[in-house]
């Protein structure tokens, strides 16, 4: 099987890296990828959000599979394109991708579906985002409609941040605060059918203690020792098939990844937010931890043929990722600069590439999450220390990664 993977960052890494282990995969290939990818996949020169230009890509490279893996071709309809073509995509249609592309899509999608959620305004003037922020009181969640590369939500006990970032997008949705643990769960979805992956944390503030602001993801884990028995199959009754089912009623049938951020709540899972693809990075531990060869499984959802395929098998033990940022990061980081070290020697650990490129047969840093440094062990103690170990022999100039991943996790 050829297979080309759409996208450049540390999931579209860990992709690539579990299509190349996949025995039934002849060909991976990459477009655009980074520097990392490349030892993992051929690279292609592409404007992701260009479907024309993925499809010629497709059609050229004579690929069985294209795997869109970031949330803006998603939105622009390059999935749409490759289908109308004829090429097997695993990703939603442009329409049904709107269920991260418009938090206020998504709330309607959840509110006609039943699915429990936190109540939330969707404001366009001034006026009205004060009046929700005031109905809600802290700590305040003032989310960007709009994609935002996962930087787009501000939570804070401060009204005036909270105003500040409401007048600083067109249209936002503002919503109650929904306390109690977070969870990333991911299930492949072939329009009608639904499997769900490992549960997975990740670690959304930019500094130890949840403190600073959000960014992409700082750092995940899996599996999670203290979630509640039944979680999943509790997740995929009340949250993913209802939907799945609503998207259907409405024409717009999912296939693909449909990412749920999930709160614990103490009446139970509550919806934080949708994604339309695999979440980043938790795709990172998840995809480790995945026995089941990758790319029949993705076909399969590409092709309505999920229902026939063989439970997904997990492998023991456990992953930790921990993401070493660039300087400055979210805000406006620094790029450009070399990075030493690579490839590392823990064993047990490996380094994925999130935002580097080759500057001279050198690798230097060219996005705000440079690498995504994997552990595994026998458990999320053991993963971590391996982790961090890695992460120790790295040298990147005014790096910075959070040193509290999985701590609490692996607690004795």
């Amino acid at each position: 099987m050829r297979v080309l993977v759409i996208g450049s960052g540390g999931r579209e890494h860990a992709l690539c890296r579990s299509l190349r282990l996949d025995p039934a995969v002849s060909e991976v290939h990459c477009a655009p990828g980074n520097a990392g990818i490349a030892e993992d996949a051929t690279l292609h020169p592409v404007v992701p959000t260009d479907g024309a230009a993925v499809t010629s890509l497709a059609l050229r490279l004579g690929v069985d599979l294209v795997v869109v893996g970031p949330e803006a071709p998603l939105v622009a309809g390059v999935a749409d394109a490759l289908r109308a073509a004829g090429v097997a995509c695993f990703g939603p249609s442009g329409q049904a991708a709107a269920i991260e592309g418009s938090k206020a899509f998504a709330k309607d999608v959840m509110t006609a579906a039943g699915v429990p959620t936190a109540r939330a305004y969707t404001c366009v003037t001034e006026e009205e985002a004060a009046a929700a922020l005031d109905a809600f009181g802290p700590p305040y969640v003032v989310k960007d409609d709009g994609l935002a590369a996962g930087k787009g939500v501000v939570v804070t006990d401060a009204r005036d941040e909270a105003l500040d970032h409401a007048r600083a997008c067109e249209r936002v949705v503002i919503e109650e605060y929904l306390d109690g643990p977070e969870v990333s769960l991911f299930a492949l979805c072939d329009g009608e059918t639904a499997v769900a992956l490992q549960p997975a944390q990740d670690f959304k503030r930019a500094y130890d203690g949840d403190k600073g602001p959000n960014t992409g993801g700082m750092g995940a884990y899996t599996p999670l020792p203290w979630a509640p028995e039944g979680l999943t199959e509790q997740v995929m009754a009340r949250i993913v098939r209802p939907t799945m089912a609503e998207l259907n009623r409405r024409g717009m049938p999912y296939v693909g990844v449909l990412y749920a951020g999930l709160a614990l709540t103490a009446d139970g899972p509550r919806v934080i937010e949708f994604n339309a693809r695999f979440g980043d990075p938790e795709t990172q531990v998840v995809l480790d931890r995945l026995e089941t060869p990758l790319a029949g499984l993705l076909l399969a959802c590409a092709t309505g043929g999920l229902a026939g395929h063989p439970p997904l098998r997990w492998r023991e033990g456990a992953a930790v990722t921990v993401v070493v940022a660039a300087e400055n990061y979210p805000a406006d980081p620094v790029k450009g600069d070399p990075i030493a070290g690579l490839p590392v020697e823990v064993e047990g650990a490996y380094v994925l590439h999130a935002g580097t490129a080759l500057d001279d047969n050198r690798v230097v840093s060219s996005g705000g999450r440079v690498l995504d440094v994997v552990g595994t062990g026998a458990d999320v103690a053991e993963a971590r220390a391996r982790a961090y170990e890695a992460v120790g022999q790295i040298t990147l100039r005014g790096s910075h990664h959070r040193t509290d991943i999985a701590l609490a996790a692996s607690a004795p």
